[in-house]
């Protein structure tokens, strides 16, 4: 009889709460997000993730915490499950930490949690050296090596596993940023560890580039290209990033750096919306988003932005979403796609393809988007 694999699951609820409604970030503010109508994602992308390991549930028995952190969906999707601990309806890091010195007393062969970096942390706190994981992309921040760079991709990797394929184990660093002041617009960014990870390039991200751009003229001209070409009485949605940030500098408007602003006849009318105020805002009227990817990573919508929502997305239409990036930018993913990860799975198949990125005046690439398996 072939041996199961034993899977510890943990699913942090509150992961990514903050992230729609503008409070980039759900540490201590999970009452006020869900105030604001924020819903949990964490649940359903963890879901995409097993929806990979269907083919494959008998050769798997999942360990987990009771309830929303991982039993409820388990048993739902028709897994062989066991209870490893028993939680409340109001879940804790203290409850991630006590899952994971569990399911290291369990021998799960990898532990795989859903949450942001805070979840990573609460991880890292509990990990032994040679405990294997890997996170599925669910919160707000996703600096961390750890995590897959789509839920999908997080089944993949499991998927490998499971086959017996050659999967190379490497450390990979735990990062976090001061929420408080990611609020403010700064960012902070600190290293809490590294942890064991299965690093598959093509699946598992790399760890968010801290860099800012250098290429002062380049920028200049990109910038003065994107605004050149804005109509009146046109709504731009604009994105976060340090490139759209020059966008806006470029017309003279204060700018939300890590959030997102709407600019109508190069004016400031709405400034850091949350995802339900730009889809009151825009809808019916003729609008773009402009974009640029996440340094690093590639990632062009589901990183940092996730205020633009699917349904904002699909209002907004393909054919006007604005992607700008320097080329040095575009060299760095080394021929990887850009990636949507919206948390909506048929939209994110929709916007693969090859999509125009502008990277100067007047010049412009055609790049991939999607990711290669799913070719």
């Amino acid at each position: 009889m072939t041996k199961q694999f034993k899977l510890g699951l943990i699913i942090n609820p509150v992961a990514g709460l903050g992230g729609s409604v503008g409070l980039k970030g759900s540490d201590n503010v999970t009452e006020e997000a869900l105030a604001l109508g924020a819903e949990p994602k964490s649940h359903k992308r963890t879901q995409a993730a097993l929806e990979v390991l269907l083919p494959y549930k008998e050769q798997i028995q999942i360990f987990t915490p009771s309830g929303k952190m991982g039993q409820t969906l388990a048993e739902e999707m028709g897994f062989s499950t066991e209870v490893v601990l028993t939680v409340g309806e109001s879940t804790s890091p203290a409850d991630t930490e006590l899952t994971v010195k569990t399911l290291i007393e369990q021998g799960v062969d990898l532990i795989l949690f859903a949450g942001g970096d805070g979840t990573a942390r609460n991880v890292c706190s509990a990990v032994s050296d040679n405990t294997t994981v890997l996170g599925i992309p669910a919160g707000c921040k996703i600096h961390s090596g750890v995590y897959a760079i789509t839920p999908k991709a997080a089944g993949r990797v499991v998927e490998m596993l499971i086959n017996g394929e050659l999967v190379t184990l490497s450390d990979a660093d735990v990062m976090d940023i001061d929420e408080s002041a990611f609020r403010e617009g700064v960012v902070k960014a600190k290293r809490y560890g590294e942890m064991q990870v299965p690093s598959e390039l093509r699946y598992v991200q790399a760890v968010k580039s801290g860099g800012k751009e250098t290429d002062e003229l380049v920028l200049a001209d990109l910038s003065a290209y994107v605004v050149s070409e804005m109509e009146d009485d046109e709504y731009y949605v604009m994105g976060s990033g340090s490139t759209v940030a020059a966008i806006m500098d470029e017309m003279g408007l204060e700018n939300t750096l890590l959030g997102v602003d709407v600019v109508l006849d190069q004016d400031v009318i709405a400034a850091d919306c949350t995802a339900q105020q730009l889809i009151n805002l825009t809808k019916g009227k003729p609008t773009k988003i402009v974009i640029t990817l996440i340094g690093g990573q590639g990632h062009i919508f589901g990183r940092g932005n996730q205020q633009l929502s699917p349904e904002l997305i699909r209002q907004v239409g393909k054919e006007n979403i604005i992607v700008v990036a320097t080329k040095r930018k575009l060299q760095a993913l080394n021929g990887r796609p850009l990636i949507c990860d919206t948390g909506d799975s048929v939209l994110d198949d929709e916007l693969s393809g090859f999509m125009k990125v502008v990277t100067g005046y007047n010049d412009h690439v055609m790049y991939a988007v999607g990711l290669e398996e799913e070719k």
